[in-house]
């Protein structure tokens, strides 16, 4: 008896749950009647009324054009094995590099030691022009260029085997590769123990890859690269900048993208207006429209924006992000 009054309150509170939440209490359970629902037809707009105009901010290629566009990849990044993220092995199909978050006349005589220290013997070190010719084989010599990168105050190192006797270039991705990751430890473990830099290769520093210039009213960045690099870098700084890509066109080397300054970004979506918001254009999103283009003539690509609305300025600030971006 004296268990039966014990069980008693725990068997009325389990009543209790089943006429509250069971599926005929007061608080049926619900998560799963969605699969019971029937599909319905589509909402009709009346007769009498008119759809309302939009714009497609995100047009959509038609796929059957797509089958034969390639992409070209983004530079793939091996960094060296101290995890150092300021010296990296970057690849863009068969052409290799180092990148080194460094100026050129730094990473000279770090490159030099390099292979003055080696199992080669060096033929040839010129720091005006950043070659270092090593003697490889009886067929073949190996030469080394330090370059000033795209990025300001950074270096790119190259890596070939050249024919002794033509002076072609011979293809030997695999050779190459392994040299140079061996060359990022190397380079990594320097840097962090090297202050000094070479008087005779500062002029390499003033050999920027990436200029600005104004052409026509117009600014322009002029890119001493090849235009499959250089598609490859802008796609790179647009995701860095943070810059929306609405879409791309490979073909004639342009991106259409969405763009506005972070500060007037941040003001606008709280309903704000910034001090010289006096027209409807200044909205978010409807003067933020750009074409990127990039065009490859006698061996530059350069680097044009066009704003939708013809504003100069915005199409200034915008070459600037990405310019800040490159690398």
């Amino acid at each position: 008896m004296k268990h039966l009054f014990t069980l008693l309150p725990l068997m009325f509170f389990v009543a209790s749950c089943s006429i509250i939440g069971g599926p005929d209490g007061y608080f049926p359970e619900k998560k799963y009647d969605f699969l019971e629902e029937e599909i319905e037809a589509d909402i009709t707009l009346p007769s009498n009324l008119e759809s309302p105009d939009t714009e497609n901010h995100y047009p959509v290629s038609d796929p059957s054009n797509l089958e034969n566009v390639l992409e070209v990849p983004k530079p793939r990044q091996i960094f060296s094995s101290s995890g150092d993220s300021s010296v990296q092995l970057r690849r863009l199909g068969e052409l290799m590099w180092i990148y080194i978050e460094t100026l050129p006349s730094t990473s000279w005589p770090i490159s030099k030691n390099y292979w003055d220290t080696s199992e080669y013997d060096v033929i040839k070190a010129d720091p005006v022009s950043g070659e270092i010719d090593i003697d490889f084989s009886q067929s073949s010599k190996l030469q080394m260029r330090v370059e000033h990168g795209i990025k300001e105050a950074s270096t790119e190192v190259f890596l070939y085997k050249i024919n002794k006797i033509s002076g072609d270039i011979e293809s030997d991705p695999e050779f190459v590769q392994m040299e140079m990751e061996k060359m990022i430890d190397y380079y990594a473990d320097s840097l962090s123990n090297f202050t000094g830099t070479s008087l005779a290769a500062q002029n390499l520093n003033e050999m920027k890859k990436a200029k600005i210039f104004t052409e026509d009213g117009m600014t322009v960045i002029s890119l001493d690269l090849n235009f499959d690099r250089a598609w490859s870098s802008v796609s790179k700084a647009l995701n860095a900048a943070e810059i929306v890509t609405n879409d791309r066109d490979r073909s004639n080397g342009t991106f259409y993208v969405s763009f506005a300054e972070k500060d007037e970004r941040r003001f606008r979506l709280f309903g704000g207006r910034s001090s010289n918001d006096n027209t409807q254009n200044n909205e978010f999103g409807q003067s933020s429209q750009f074409e990127i283009t990039i065009t490859h003539e006698n061996n530059k690509s350069y680097v044009r924006a066009i704003s939708k609305n013809g504003n100069i300025e915005e199409s200034e600030l915008l070459l600037s992000k990405i310019n800040e971006s490159l690398s």
